[in-house]
């Protein structure tokens, strides 16, 4: 079998706090970008979910990063959060539509969902009635990763959802949500041909601790480590895998991302 390929990226490049860390003395917003692309092949774009992205804006991404270089995009938190899917038919047309101006560079896009309560959804099954209404509206020819933040939702029925659909479901590290080792048994595996990790962390503890962006604040190695031999196993078993690190994850995206590189550089000796 075909080994797959590993992508590793950070969730948003925006954060002034890694001029000096990270990008040069000196170094503008407008041109963060740019250096990033010269450091990591992927990026998730944080700044979508916040709000619709501009022909500009996706112009802009475009024309400062090389051919090759990747673009995750979140799905505005308007259709999966203040919506949650419903009537978001436009909004989804309108999203798609442009960045579909990344050509070559889009990347999956992300359905990041967030945790729903009782009121919200009494159980999982009236979520994923709507989730496959809706998944059953996307053109197939781009990518797309479903995340939710409900532990209790990640069994059999979401698992096969996605298969169905051919979306990857997220794996994530974070706070309440399953563990490295935990993944792989609630899944199978992999839903598609590409799969999809976040290393999120515990944003209310780190933000105890810090929040400034600049360096690492707490060690999350052990961690790390433990989901080298999980991602190890899709790269092995020919699955195409973006990875991507959160400053909230440890406190320095970057240097989260390199610390996993060198365990799993390690690894491979």
């Amino acid at each position: 079998m075909t080994s797959g390929q590993l992508h590793l990226g950070t969730s948003s490049w925006s954060s002034p706090d890694w001029v000096g860390p990270f990008y040069p003395p000196g170094t503008q917003p407008e041109r963060f970008i740019e250096h990033y692309a010269t450091v990591f092949d992927t990026v998730e774009v944080d700044a979508t979910y916040y709000r619709m992205p501009t022909k500009a804006n996706v112009d802009a991404w475009r024309s400062r990063t090389p051919e090759g270089f990747t673009f995750a995009v979140k799905t505005p938190g308007l259709i999966t959060h203040e919506k949650a899917l419903v009537d978001v038919a436009d909004d989804t047309a309108r999203f798609l539509e442009v960045i579909s101006g990344l050509g070559s560079r889009l990347g999956p896009v992300l359905l990041q969902f967030p945790y729903f309560n009782k009121q919200a959804f009494a159980s999982a099954a009236p979520f994923l009635e709507r989730l496959d209404a809706f998944l059953g509206t996307l053109p197939r020819e781009v990518r797309f990763a479903v995340e939710v933040r409900n532990k209790a939702w990640v069994k059999k029925p979401l698992v096969e959802l996605c298969r169905a659909h051919r979306v990857a479901l997220v794996w994530v590290e974070q706070a309440w949500m399953p563990s490295a080792a935990e993944w792989p048994k609630l899944t199978g595996g992999p839903t598609t041909d590409f799969a999809y990790v976040r290393f999120l962390g515990d944003r209310k503890k780190i933000e105890e601790l810090t929040k400034t962006w600049e360096k690492t604040v707490i060690d999350r190695s052990a961690v790390l480590a433990d989901w080298v031999p999980v991602v190890r196993g899709m790269i092995d078993n020919g699955v195409y895998t973006y990875a991507y690190f959160n400053n909230h994850f440890a406190g320095h995206a970057p240097e989260s991302l390199e610390m996993f590189r060198r365990l799993w550089q390690e690894g491979a000796r």
